[in-house]
């Protein structure tokens, strides 16, 4: 199928059928599920925040905000799930909750704001989650038109000159003011393409231009974009599987596309149920050519699941690297993610191990695990696309408690990891990494990162120093609110 905006508006339409039986009685227990005494004390991370957070200061809790900090961390991610006539029942499926810390002079500024989506808009006038979304079912009262009344824009950010972009998976862009983060208007990059998915994990160029795509089953737009956010070009791909993939990544001269057998079978909603996993297929590894997209390899790897993966490099002699957070299966993406919103029991699934990728110039390919837990990769954005040695990651997952307690540094280089675990009180975010002001090497930097505080029920701002994590936080702040656990950020400097 041609990823034209005809078949996506047709995929809003099976959308809008996609609707069954309010499940009433699920929706109240899953309303009442943070005031219930069996909620687990993780529960909190996915607790809903019922209004927007306006701008107040973090209290500085633990030493001294390093000199040259400066800048703010956004971060996205789903905000509200539970409704008295009808709740999300996956974590995916949350309205879109931006965050704002303004670090500046030592001191922090937090604000939240609702992402102002036509699917929030919906819901709150119905008072009721109505519109199916990844494991989310439709319910009746449902309105979609288009695939953009199903856009929750809750996944991650992307800063375009003075405006933040809310991105989701399926949809446009979101655009919302960078300082209030008030929410103007979705994002068409070219009009006879409105409407069509931009996902949420654009790449960067080492000049600063965007790379980002769309997926349609084996169809895909690749978008290529200047700094301020305006389109270079689009064009469309054949991949050779139609695979669920979340995330992709890039050297400063490929697209690089992981293709797990999670295959596309049938089309419905939610979306999860349109694919199957097929772990005998094994896994498939798609390089582009950025400057000729109908050139391309593949490479073939075993079976792993993955929803995130760390930049990618390219040697000299045609060999290319990238880091990923490889799992299992997909157990916990179809129903570890729905026991997270409900808040007790044990989770199912198991943690995601960091791994590196090698593709080989001859046609070989290889994947060596680090051995570590570990999620939502990063690397230093001065080296985006470019040889490196580190990715910070969330890590501390175990098995049947969901969600990391502490972060840490591998070191690809050395095959050594720099760590730090807050412990089970905790539950942390992805950090990012922020570079030092006239620093060159990777080390030269800062990783910001929040937690959650499930003792004091309060939000956690964090900066370490790159170079050494296991020493603890350089400086933490604390507010007075716990913002549930979001999903990813950008640094605006």
């Amino acid at each position: 199928m041609t990823a034209t905006r005809r078949n996506i508006l047709m995929g809003a339409a099976a959308l809008s059928a996609a609707v069954v039986t309010p499940e009433m009685a699920r929706a109240a227990a899953a309303l009442n599920v943070a005031d219930d005494a069996g909620a687990a004390d993780w529960a909190l991370a996915t607790r809903d925040l019922e209004a927007d957070v306006a701008p107040r200061a973090m209290r500085r809790i633990r030493g001294r905000a390093p000199a040259g900090l400066e800048g703010t961390l956004f971060r996205n991610g789903p905000g509200k799930f539970r409704r008295a006539g009808g709740s999300a029942t996956h974590w995916f499926d949350g309205d879109g909750l931006m965050r704002s810390f303004d670090i500046a002079g030592g001191q922090v500024t937090l604000r939240a704001r609702f992402a102002d989506t036509n699917k929030r808009r919906t819901e709150t006038e119905l008072d009721a989650v109505v519109t199916p979304g990844f494991g989310t079912p439709g319910r009746t009262g449902a309105r979609i038109d288009s695939v953009d009344d199903a856009n929750c824009a809750n996944t991650a950010v992307m800063v375009a000159g003075d405006k933040v972009w809310a991105l989701w998976e399926g949809g446009s862009p979101l655009q919302m003011d960078a300082e209030t983060l008030a929410t103007e208007q979705y994002v068409t990059l070219k009009p006879d393409l409105k409407g069509m998915p931009f996902q949420a994990h654009p790449r960067f160029d080492p000049d600063g231009t965007v790379w980002n795509v769309g997926a349609n089953g084996a169809q895909v737009i690749v978008w290529h974009l200047n700094m301020g956010g305006d389109l270079i070009e689009a064009q469309v791909v054949t991949l050779p599987r139609a695979s669920y993939f979340h995330d992709f990544t890039a050297t400063d001269r490929h697209l690089i596309f992981v293709l797990q057998p999670w295959i596309h079978e049938r089309n419905g909603m939610p979306f999860t149920t349109q694919f199957g996993w097929r772990p005998e297929m094994g896994t498939q590894v798609v390089v582009l050519d950025k400057a000729d997209l109908t050139r391309s390899r593949v490479y073939e790897l075993p079976t792993f699941s993955f929803f995130h993966l760390g930049d990618a490099w390219a040697d000299s002699d045609g060999t290319i690297q990238f880091d990923v957070a490889a799992g299992k299966d997909i157990e916990f993406a179809v129903e570890g993610a729905r026991v997270l919103v409900e808040g007790r029991g044990r989770v199912p699934g198991e943690p995601t191990k960091l791994a590196l990728v090698t593709l080989h110039a001859d046609g070989r390919a290889e994947m060596v695990s680090s051995g570590m837990t570990g999620e939502f990769p990063q690397a230093n954005p001065r080296f985006a696309g470019l040889r490196r040695s580190l990715t910070v990651h969330t890590a501390g997952e175990t098995t049947g408690r969901p969600l990391p307690t502490g972060l840490a540094v591998q070191d690809w280089s050395t095959g050594r990891a720099d760590a730090f675990h807050f412990g089970t009180g905790h539950v942390v975010e992805e950090a990012v990494f922020v570079p030092r002001p006239g620093g060159t090497r990777e080390r030269d930097a800062w990783l910001i990162v929040p937690s959650i505080d499930l003792g004091a029920g309060v939000t956690q701002l964090h900066a370490f120093d790159a170079g050494n994590v296991s020493d603890g936080p350089l400086v933490t702040w604390a507010a007075d609110v716990a913002l549930p656990a979001g999903f990813h950020g950008a640094w605006r400097g």
